[in-house]
């Protein structure tokens, strides 16, 4: 298995991205050609993905931003293919935004997993994340 930054949206991209998105959620479609691209495209954004045998089988998106404080870092959108799932991609993409997060010099690295998501805050607990006790907001626009 290999973890790869994404440095530009191909069709083997935007495929994998069909397929991927809708095991992570069913209310938000798969981000188009452009989306990717934007994302691609951002200082903020590092856009991780793990390929084996020329296919994505997981991706996950890293966001550094510095804020008056210090650096911080979110890690977002992380989906590994049903087919891959146990066998330590999840676990690779973690560990390689967080060797990322620390090289962009980001000093805490937060995400969120909902409950139901046993497998992947199990995960997330054994590669050392804690649980904040804080209340986390959300306003639709």
């Amino acid at each position: 298995m290999q973890i790869i930054e994404v440095t530009e949206v191909t069709d083997e991209l935007v495929a994998a991205f069909d397929r991927l998105i809708p095991q992570l959620s069913s209310s938000n479609p798969p981000p188009s050609r452009a989306a990717l691209a934007d994302i691609v495209a951002s200082e903020a954004c590092n856009l991780l993905v793990a390929t084996e045998d020329d296919r994505i089988h997981g991706s996950l998106t890293l966001v550094v931003f510095p804020i008056p404080t210090a650096i911080r870092a979110w890690i977002e959108d992380v989906v590994v293919d049903g087919d891959a799932r146990g066998k330590g991609v999840g676990a690779a993409l973690n560990e390689a935004a967080l060797d990322l997060a620390r090289q962009r010099g980001a000093t805490t690295v937060d995400l969120t997993s909902r409950p139901s998501r046993e497998a992947a805050n199990r995960l997330y607990q054994r590669l050392g994340f804690k649980e904040r006790e804080t209340n986390v907001y959300r306003y639709k626009l």
